[in-house]
């Protein structure tokens, strides 16, 4: 069993303030995920341009102030689900034209949350579509929260990723980004930058400036943090930069790829 994110800046141009996808880099990814022959496989991919820029405009999961408030609120919602719903179809597209059964499946649909934490979650549904052979697709969205201060937050990708690993006892845990893995400084602004090959606390990413929240899911630091808490588990996880061609093909067979391994604290 083998649980593979794909970053929403990886399959989408999550520069743009327009809802803009990755088409060649989408394509690649799941060519090369239909080469590797993985038998059991679940798929959790990011929102990118589809969703930040509309969950932030919104102030998705921020406290509602008041009635007005909480109406635009409401639109955004809707508009964020919508936009990045279209995106997990056109992601499930590129992987059923390389003959992987994949299925999208809608987290605002069956999960919800209590001040942003995963509480409800159908698991029994994922587990039926594994056992029948099929690819579940699921993907950042937003959802319902109890908390009555807030009503609907952001779920990000990480956070699914990290709950339906931990339920389904994953042998294996990658998370596709577009860089090596962690570095001790940002790689895109510092060429002398140094990889981290491996991470097994928060603390050793509080003082680097690539681990700073970037967006409205957490940034790097947001996706370590999640499996961090998997580690602690017993779940292994690596960080690689599937931009880079052949390079998630090989770690999907299981060689070993340039990345971040995240362990567990001894």
């Amino acid at each position: 069993m083998i649980i593979l994110k794909l970053g929403g800046s990886v399959i989408t141009r999550k520069e743009e303030i327009r809802p803009t996808l990755d088409q060649e880099n989408l394509q690649r990814i799941s060519q090369e995920i239909a080469d590797s022959k993985v038998e059991k496989i679940l798929i959790v991919h990011g929102a990118g341009s589809y969703g930040h820029p509309h969950a932030h405009e919104y102030g998705i999961g921020n406290q509602i102030e008041n009635n007005q408030d909480l109406t635009q609120k409401k639109m955004g919602f809707s508009i964020t689900h919508q936009s990045v719903q279209m995106l997990n179809l056109e992601v499930c597209r590129a992987l059923i034209n390389e003959d992987i059964p994949a299925v999208p499946i809608s987290p605002s649909s069956f999960i919800k949350t209590d001040k942003k934490r995963i509480t409800d979650f159908k698991i029994d549904l994922i587990n039926e579509y594994l056992d029948l052979g099929l690819v579940p697709v699921l993907y950042g969205d937003v959802v319902l929260d109890s908390d009555l201060k807030i009503k609907m937050a952001v779920l990000s990708g990480d956070q699914i990723l990290q709950y339906v690993a931990t339920k389904l006892a994953a042998r294996r845990v990658i998370l596709g980004t577009d860089v090596d893995g962690i570095f001790d400084r940002n790689p895109k602004k510092h060429p002398q930058a140094q990889l981290i090959p491996t991470v097994t606390s928060q603390d050793d990413l509080n003082f680097l400036e690539g681990a700073q929240t970037t967006d409205v899911t957490g940034g790097m630091s947001g996706k370590v943090e999640e499996l961090l808490k998997l580690a602690q588990k017993g779940i292994e996880s690596e960080i690689i930069n599937i931009d880079k061609k052949e390079l998630l093909k090989r770690a999907l067979r299981g060689e070993d790829v340039v990345g971040t391994r995240i362990l567990r604290k001894l």
